[in-house]
């Protein structure tokens, strides 16, 4: 029951977001919800609904307020919402506002589009039941994608050529760029299997390993400035952690209770505590770095009052999620999270001064039962409250922390669909709801059908991690080339990724021709750009300054015995230096022009080649094209 009320509640969400009309569910997520959310809830929402009105979702809207109804489908000029937004109107939303031609136009066209039924409506939500069958992940991702494109009139983008491909599969999942042999050996292979090939073996290589670990130390933790944090993740065992459970082909859920429950019972685990531990005993921050893990949304704003904007989420799941971890503290000497049996039982207080008990309650409803003493009754702790009374670091016979790391693994569909969702923005530029961090009321799924199908399918094969990375990079849609900038929510072609720090400084030794480990350059790469697929990404003046003159990387292009520099210089003809560089950058041959300009470039240095060579690879490798996913 618990499991198909929790499941009833992830599809509800995604429903409750598709409007009359597959025209008007895009526009109200598109354009409509972003402007009322600026310039409209803070007065028309869940914290204050002014005049009984609430702008926050289309069914409220649609409820209109005190004064009645306030559209009427498909007539934005006879609807009362509209025709306030006109600049003489009496009275005249927003306020003290005057929205522009084009903001009053995305309501209008909303409304109207209220009013329309489409030629193909959106599918409704599958339940485990009615789920579509396919015979792969990449077959239902190909059919959803497909019908989602022909739905909305969208034409993908041509597929992209082997050696792009290969070029993307490695960067994905090797975090670096392939050696000249490793993409020889692609293109001379079987051409019937050798993408499936090259996956199935790059899933199992240390690299995948190492590369896993990268993304999801930072999804997990953060970049932090604190010094040597590194080094006390690696010290402390977190990335040997991590590791460890990609290599080993850990079902996620088992991998997010080790980090939940904080107790490791095998070595290999030791660096799972490591989670709570760097946070200090600071409840709330673990609080608010546990949600977008187990719920796919940050909850930070239901601190002090329910969430603003999404309905869902209440204050009561912010301070439950609190009252799970504070009655844990850190072990000083080590890395171990100890857990008192008695105590944390905790008030909070809502916006009208009213106190409430924290009682650990997931998003999906379950709560952890646990008997809350009277408020004249003090609590005594004994050793008959724990395991083993003796033991250096005592287990309670009721861990409040471990029976939530229980609920949040294992009936908690939301955690499933959470992953699958980060991959997939992971792989492709963007979620299937976007922002990846925030799956609440707010973010309609792009493609509802899928998301289901995706979450069921990785929680029907136990959360099998390879499975549906697998799936996905061998997809017709992660294959396709650059598409424009229409309709990045379709996935009509690759969308521009940047390079994280560590892609890019293996990837830049490997462009030199060196191999690609070197902690070093992987440092100072880290330090100027710290971000991983940021929701938007904006280079600085001090990345573009390193970029333009980084030690770490004129180190790694000095001209010495066996590197890309001296190997290049020593050719004897220009035009054949110019495709080694582009062949050892780019993976690919230059073009007309791309020959005649680099080309040009060296000859206006006949007495210098290898400084020419040398300053023709860094522009390559500190190119737009070098720092994105191809």
């Amino acid at each position: 029951m618990r499991r198909k009320a929790a499941l009833t509640f992830v599809l509800s969400i995604a429903a409750a977001r598709i409007a009359c009309g597959a025209d008007a569910a895009v526009l109200w997520a598109g354009k409509v919800q972003p402007l009322f959310d600026v310039y409209c809830v803070k007065c028309h929402g869940l914290i204050e609904q002014k005049s009984g009105l609430s702008l926050d979702a289309p069914d409220a809207v649609m409820k209109g307020g005190d004064e009645g109804a306030v559209i009427v489908p498909g007539k934005p000029e006879e609807s009362r919402l509209y025709k306030n937004l006109a600049p003489q109107a009496d009275p005249h939303m927003p306020p003290k506002k005057q929205l522009t031609d084009v903001q009053r136009e995305a309501v209008r066209e909303w409304i109207a589009a209220m009013g329309t039924v489409p030629a193909k409506p959106l599918q409704t939500l599958p339940t485990p039941q009615s789920r579509r069958h396919f015979d792969s992940v990449t077959e239902a991702i190909d059919t959803f994608i497909a019908e989602g494109m022909e739905r909305r009139g969208v034409t993908a983008a041509s597929a992209t050529d082997e050696r792009t491909w290969c070029r993307r599969v490695y960067l994905d999942l090797a975090g670096r760029i392939p050696t000249r042999a490793e993409l020889e050996e692609f293109l001379s292979s079987p051409a019937e299997s050798k993408r499936s090939a090259l996956v199935d073996g790059l899933l199992v290589s240390d690299d995948y390993a190492v590369r896993m670990r990268e993304l999801w130390d930072v999804f997990l933790m953060g970049r932090t400035k604190r010094e040597n944090h590194e080094d006390r993740r690696k010290q402390n065992g977190w990335w040997a952690f991590l590791e460890n459970s990609f290599r080993a082909h850990r079902p996620w859920n088992e991998t997010v209770r080790e980090i939940l429950a904080a107790r490791p019972a095998n070595p290999e685990d030791k660096g799972a505590s490591w989670f709570l531990y760097e946070r200090r005993n600071a409840h709330q921050a673990i609080a608010e770095a546990v949600a977008p893990v187990i719920y796919g949304t940050k909850i930070d704003c239901a601190q002090c009052h329910d969430h603003p904007l999404a309905r869902e989420i209440k204050q009561a799941h912010y301070w439950g999620l609190v009252a799970a971890f504070n009655r844990s503290k850190n072990v000083e000497g080590g890395s171990a999270v100890a857990e008192s049996a008695v105590g944390g039982f905790i008030n909070f207080t809502n916006l009208k001064k009213e106190s409430q008990p924290a009682v650990v309650t997931l998003l999906t409803g379950q709560t952890v039962e646990e008997v809350r003493p009277a408020s004249d009754q003090k609590e005594q702790d004994s050793d008959d409250n724990y395991v083993e009374p003796a033991a250096q670091i005592r287990v309670p016979k009721f861990s409040r922390r471990e029976a939530f790391a229980d609920a949040a693994t294992r009936d908690n569909p939301l955690l499933a669909r959470a992953f699958v969702n980060r991959m997939w923005a992971t792989l492709l530029g963007r979620g299937i709801v976007h922002p990846a961090d925030e799956m609440n009321a707010r973010n309609a799924p792009s493609h509802p059908e899928l998301l289901a199908w995706l979450t069921e399918d990785f929680a029907g094969h136990q959360q099998d991690i390879r499975r549906v990375v697998r799936g996905i990079v061998l997809s017709r849609v992660y294959a396709l080339s650059r598409a424009g900038g229409a309709a990045p929510e379709t996935f009509p072609g690759s969308l521009e990724r940047p390079l994280s720090a560590e892609q890019i400084a293996r990837s830049w030794r490997i462009a030199a021709g060196l191999s690609p480990v070197d902690d070093t350059l992987r440092r100072a790469v880290v330090t100027a750009i710290p971000d991983v697929l940021p929701k938007e990404y904006n280079a600085t003046f001090q990345q573009a300054q390193f970029l333009a003159s980084a030690p770490a990387l004129a180190d790694i292009l000095k001209p010495t015995p066996g590197n890309n520099v001296t190997r290049i210089a020593a050719l004897p003809d220009a035009a054949i230096r110019v495709q080694e560089v582009f062949l050892a950058v780019y993976s690919r041959l230059p073009d007309a022009e791309e020959s005649a300009q680099a080309g040009k470039f060296l000859g206006e240095r006949p007495d210098y080649e290898a400084e020419a060579v040398r300053d023709l690879l860094w522009a390559l490798m500190t190119s737009a094209e070098f720092l994105t996913t191809p």
